[in-house]
């Protein structure tokens, strides 16, 4: 009896993976090989610029960026995170900023300028009010996962000791985006009144919330064995995953694009279409 392959990969725990993590989906085919790491985007950069796993989550954002520079990873219709984004982004309770028709040529502080939360944000805030991200002076504190990229020229790095939090209470920034890891901070409140509103007028106006994370394999994976694939797609649906088809994740994929192209994070556009290349045909 041949032997199940191994593919090292690196995951999130979620209600969709859980099972997957723990060893509860059998294959007599494929056997993923876990490697821990918290919180998971610490995967992103290494499976970017090392392919180090076979088998990784990645931002949506992260995983375009790496498209544009042709990096060979191979995006899976799989949707680990989905999420309104309106409520990451934070103001001070006492501050200049009263909604978001209100950072025109503010100053914004976010983890990094590719983080995924930030292109939705941005992509919306141009959307819905005419903020564009060029209007506005932002402030990061580290590289894209992607380190071919360039923060554009409305993009400063923070200082050496400076702190996301500690700038926005201290006033050096209007208003700051913050990913999984949201402060429990009376003083502070959302740009949106009320981000539950705001998240539901995005997906009436769009059909879908917007992608945080997905699976990607690496192409070489994909070439050599696209099998491994499919059987990586069925254990991922049973676990309970969200696995979708490239059709229901196309107006997401074309958005998202969009976004980044707008907002100065691809160095060339493509198709959502390309955006699928190296997936195996098998894959609907």
């Amino acid at each position: 009896m041949t032997e199940a392959t191994v593919l090292k990969a690196a995951l999130g725990n979620y209600a969709g993976t859980r099972k997957l993590l723990e060893g509860e989906v059998p294959s007599g085919l494929l056997r993923l090989d876990f490697e821990k790491i918290a919180p998971i985007s610490k995967a992103f950069a290494p499976m970017v610029r090392e392919g180090r796993f076979q088998v990784s989550e990645m931002a949506i954002a992260t995983f375009l960026m790496a498209r544009a520079y042709d990096k060979p990873l191979v995006l899976l219709p799989v949707v680990l995170v989905e999420r309104a984004q309106e409520a990451a982004m934070l103001c001070r309770r006492d501050g200049p900023v009263q909604g978001p028709a209100d950072l025109a040529g503010a100053r914004i502080a976010v983890r990094a300028y590719s983080q995924t939360t930030g292109m939705w944000l941005r992509g919306s805030l141009a959307e819905t009010y005419g903020v564009k991200a060029d209007q506005q002076r932002w402030t990061t504190f580290e590289d894209a996962h992607v380190s071919e990229f360039r923060d554009p020229p409305w993009v400063t790095r923070a200082q050496k000791g400076q702190d996301l939090l500690a700038m926005l209470r201290g006033g050096e920034v209007e208003a700051a985006i913050f990913g999984n890891d949201m402060p429990d901070a009376p003083d502070l409140r959302p740009v949106f009144p009320d981000p539950q509103e705001a998240g539901a007028a995005f997906r009436a106006r769009h059909g879908f919330l917007p992608l945080n994370h997905l699976v990607v394999v690496r192409a070489d994976i994909a070439a050599e064995r696209p099998d491994l694939v499919v059987e990586l797609l069925r254990m991922l649906r049973e676990a309970g995953a969200a696995v979708r088809s490239r059709d229901e994740l196309r107006p997401a994929i074309a958005l998202a694009i969009d976004y980044c192209a707008e907002q100065g994070l691809l160095p060339k556009r493509f198709t959502p279409e390309e955006a699928w290349s190296g997936l195996p045909d098998a894959v609907p």
